[in-house]
């Protein structure tokens, strides 16, 4: 079952084409990594599937709902992860996350909020102003709010960015951990191409505003040639021809 199914999904501003006819989908369970440079239509593509952005045409189904019809329906079984939107800055952790529990109907919200901080070590930081974090510290609670729900779907944009490697492996095992225990399916946006490899069955390369290639890690490294995924997406990005590459 497709839990996440785009066709021909499209966005234009003016004359720009951020996301231009790109169809994919992902299975239940699935990890899938959204691998592009700055500008290939990443974060336009999410912000559609969050419905924050309206499509300009193409459509949408997650969870089995349409996404232009009943989003609201597959919102409350979805949630979002990313480093570079802020919670509020005068809140503290946990009244930020209580927030977050309350908008979602969480039971147990400050049980969940305490299993979730030991998990993600933010207990000595439950107390503290949002605003009075480092930039790992508001990673973390980033995480921690996308899974106060327990959700089925997960969007993640760059999980483990600003983190220091040995929280990155620890985060990137817990989210391994949940969607084996959960069922949940992620999408995951990422520059870290190790991080892709470790987490992600199948991958879709965006560039301006297009699906280029497409396939599990195993699969592109394959085809390209490359003993990484790094060297796939600098083949992509610089257009080099794939019987170029040796």
């Amino acid at each position: 079952m497709d839990v996440i199914a785009a066709k021909g999904l499209t966005k234009h501003y003016g004359d720009t084409r951020a996301v231009d006819g790109i169809d994919f989908a992902v299975a239940a369970g699935q990890t899938v990594g959204l691998l592009g440079g700055n500008g290939a239509g990443k974060t336009t593509t999410i912000a559609m599937l969050l419905g924050l952005l309206i499509p300009t045409a193409g459509s949408i189904h997650i969870l089995g709902h349409d996404m232009a019809r009943d989003r609201f329906a597959a919102l409350a079984r979805m949630n979002f992860s990313s480093p570079y939107v802020a919670l509020p800055q005068r809140l503290s952790v946990a009244e930020n996350l209580r927030v977050y529990g309350h908008l979602y109907d969480v039971r147990h919200t400050e049980a969940r909020i305490v299993e979730l901080a030991g998990e993600l070590d933010l207990t000595d930081l439950l107390n503290r102003p949002a605003g009075q974090l480092s930039a790992g510290q508001k990673t973390r609670v980033a995480l921690a709010k996308a899974l106060i729900n327990r959700p089925e779907v997960l969007l993640l944009d760059e999980p483990t960015a600003s983190l220091d490697p040995d929280t990155g492996d620890l985060v990137r095992s817990w989210l391994e951990r949940y969607r084996a225990e959960s069922g949940c399916t992620i999408l995951l946006a990422s520059h870290n191409m190790a991080e892709v490899e470790r987490l992600c069955s199948h991958v879709l390369m965006m560039k301006q505003g297009h699906i280029v290639d497409r396939g599990s890690p195993a699969d592109l490294l394959s085809r390209y040639g490359r003993d990484d995924l790094e060297e796939v997406f600098l083949d992509i990005a610089r257009d080099r021809p794939r019987e170029r590459v040796t």
